[in-house]
């Protein structure tokens, strides 16, 4: 996004009091899948934060044309990549780690410093990939339960740290309860736990947070702080399978970091990813529809009198009052997939924002599900 200002996009775009700026946007869907069905059983895939959009027009045939240069290593494109993503993050290139989707970065993070007893501090729950692979490694994980309003608790994490904490993580907005952390606080503590130990934020869902002042943790990188940031291509830019997202941090914690990157990425994620950090009006697009998914969300969950998390994300995190267990067959068996148990939350259930034509059939089903 070299020519767009996200701040001011959001600014002035109104979104965050709805979606009521879709306007032309709408028009691009003719161009986009609506979604993954077969004609004859339609199946709403509604349980892994995905963009059901993506990638955009103008990325497939980026793609496209990559094949031929697909028989090449991808150190050829590597660079004008790292230059575009350093530009937009306001860092130098030497502060990017490329990783095959930000997981791959989670878990490098995980094995660096996790590796030989190294303990890592997290909420209960949230995204698992990095303190799972420490654990791999011999880490030892404090899992911090989050607190009444589903959110990060930050004192009781801070408290849990210790002489053998090789790292804090937070993930936010959280997955999978959706929740935001209040802007000075996150700021107070990340700077705080940053001279006792490395802070990882993952920032996994940052595009869909509407509030256009709400920092990045990237501000702490260029202060030079013990932080690292991962970012995705596969959320906002609809990229999920194609693999690719980065880190940012301090030149010499990235070298360390990107010793224990195996994957790294291929030429045509390359491609992807440098059309679509200039492909504006689908981020916007995707943005936007998002909210319209999430708004269609929220009606079924309050028709049906059911719980739910203002959420920040691409996703709804909702109780049901039945054990997930035997709402994840139940719905499917109605054509919606939904999202995985997140333990200790057994009576919760995570959807993902799909097209309209998901959201009614998650309306529908959850309504016969439920009686």
């Amino acid at each position: 996004m070299n020519n767009f200002d996200r701040r001011q996009w959001l600014k002035t775009a109104g979104l965050s009091s709805g979606f009521t700026f879709l306007g032309g946007l709408s028009t691009m869907a003719m161009d986009l899948p609506s979604n993954n069905k077969t004609a004859l059983e339609p199946m709403a895939k509604l349980n892994s934060n995905e963009n059901p959009f993506g990638p955009s027009k103008a990325v497939r045939k980026k793609i496209t044309e990559a094949f031929d240069i697909a028989c090449r290593y991808p150190s050829m494109v590597f660079k004008p990549l790292l230059e575009q993503i350093a530009e937009k993050e306001g860092v130098s290139t030497k502060h990017i780690v490329v990783t095959g989707g930000s997981t791959e970065g989670l878990k490098a993070a995980g094995l660096t410093y996790g590796l030989h007893g190294g303990e890592i501090v997290a909420a209960e729950p949230t995204f698992q990939s990095l303190m799972t692979y420490a654990e791999n490694f011999g880490a030892h994980i404090h899992r911090v339960p989050v607190d009444e309003q589903m959110g990060h608790d930050l004192d009781e994490m801070e408290r849990r740290i210790s002489s053998k904490t090789g790292l804090v993580f937070i993930c936010n907005p959280n997955n999978p309860t959706g929740t935001l952390l209040d802007k000075n606080k996150l700021k107070d503590f990340c700077q705080s736990v940053s001279k006792k130990t490395m802070v990882f934020s993952d920032e996994a869902y940052y595009d869909f947070i509407t509030d256009p002042d709400y920092p990045s943790m990237v501000s702490l990188v260029k202060e030079n702080m013990n932080v690292i940031v991962s970012k995705t291509f596969s959320k906002v830019y609809g990229l999920a399978g194609i693999r690719i997202g980065y880190l940012i941090a301090r030149p010499d914690i990235a070298a360390r970091l990107r010793k224990n990157i195996m994957a790294m990425t291929n030429i045509l994620a390359i491609e992807a990813a440098k059309e679509a950090l200039i492909d504006d009006e689908f981020y916007k697009f995707s943005i936007a529809k998002n909210m319209e998914a999430k708004s269609a969300v929220y009606k079924t969950l309050k028709d049906l009198g059911l719980e739910y998390i203002e959420s920040h994300t691409n996703f709804v995190f909702f109780k049901t009052g039945r054990h997930i267990d035997e709402l994840i067959p139940e719905m499917e068996k109605e054509n919606v997939q939904i999202g995985r148990p997140f333990p200790p939350f057994y009576e919760w259930a995570r959807i993902s924002t799909g097209t309209m034509d998901d959201m009614a059939l998650f309306d529908k089903a959850l309504r016969k599900v439920m009686g």
